[in-house]
């Protein structure tokens, strides 16, 4: 058996990233300046968009509430209203920048559900090529990403700000 060994992600496991206020990294209205570290792309009112730094393909966004809650029954209809407006927007910008063949799009509620920061609701759009996927992840338990983060954020954040404002968005620091 061979080994992909990744000790980047033990920081991450462990909770140990300075980035992560008190171990919660959609923790962030109250954190500027430091966007392109942490990868938003976007923030709004009541909500945000980031990127995933552990993606099922590139391109993979987060969109999440500002407050710190759990669950989709406890988010305020401003909040409810905005995070779709910016799935929305979401979609707009990754058809025009990356050119997607298709989306996947939800959200993980509970850790038995598969929610990697269970009590932080957010929600994952994944954009979807013929072909993205391979036997690496069956075999290898491996995911092949064939665009470097940074190279991926580039290219969306220009997207992000030449799609219409429709929630009163302001860009990223």
């Amino acid at each position: 058996m061979k080994h992909l060994w990744a000790p980047w992600r033990m920081t991450y496991l462990e909770c140990k990233d300075k980035q992560a206020k008190d171990c919660c990294v959609f923790c962030v209205r109250d954190i500027l300046g430091e966007d392109a570290e942490r990868l938003i792309l976007w923030r709004g009112r009541h909500a945000f968009v980031v990127m995933n730094k552990f993606p099922y393909t590139n391109g993979h966004l987060l969109i999440a509430p500002y407050r710190h809650i759990p669950d989709i029954l406890d988010l305020e209809p401003e909040e409810s209203a905005e995070m779709l407006l910016l799935l929305r927007r979401c979609r707009m910008v990754m058809q025009q920048c990356l050119k997607p063949q298709g989306f996947n799009i939800g959200m993980n509620l509970g850790k038995i559900a598969g929610a990697g920061v269970a009590d932080h609701l957010h929600m994952h759009i994944v954009p979807r090529w013929t072909g993205d996927t391979n036997f690496m992840p069956v075999f290898a338990e491996v995911r092949v990403i064939p665009q470097h983060l940074e190279e991926t954020y580039a290219i969306l954040l220009e997207g992000f700000k030449s799609v219409p404002d429709e929630v009163g968005c302001r860009c990223p620091d």
